[in-house]
């Protein structure tokens, strides 16, 4: 997941879990070149939403294990990666980095949603973890999708 490769570079680079929000910045921007300030900020804004990053009053910690992450020699994310993703986005983006086809996904959670009178962010869900992929991290979000429909 790109995004989450933009958000562990700075913290792997720094050899920590926990940096300021200006070195996060200067570290996207001046020292990489992958953005400009302004969309270092917004890449915190966005991490921060989707549960990447934690802010305090003492700077930004990562929620997951940054020294896992592979950083690609040629990556460069692009500013596509600044755009929220829905949770059934997200969801899809993590049965794809786990080997399952995206069309296969796709089908057989449009065929869930179907079958159990799900919605899509929901079946997603149940499809993941019958594929035996932890989505945790996406449950909140996908709860708060239910609370939307009402």
């Amino acid at each position: 997941m790109s995004l989450r490769i933009a958000v562990a570079a700075p913290f792997k680079g720094a050899g920590t879990r926990r940096m300021e929000e200006s070195r996060f910045v200067v570290s996207l921007s001046l020292d990489r070149n992958w953005f400009s300030p302004d969309q270092a900020k917004r890449l915190i804004d966005l991490a921060a939403s989707e549960g990447l990053l934690e802010r305090s009053e003492t700077g930004l910690r990562a929620t997951f294990p940054v020294e896992s992450v592979e950083i690609p020699a040629d990556f460069s994310p692009g500013e596509e990666i600044l755009t929220e993703r829905s949770p059934f986005e997200r969801v899809l983006e993590l049965l794809v980095e786990n080997g399952v086809e995206k069309r296969t996904a796709v089908a057989r959670i449009n065929e869930l949603q179907r079958e159990l009178g799900i919605t899509i962010e929901v079946a997603a869900v149940v499809f993941a973890r019958r594929k035996g992929i932890d989505v945790s991290e996406e449950i909140p979000a996908v709860r708060g999708t239910l609370d939307r429909e009402g």
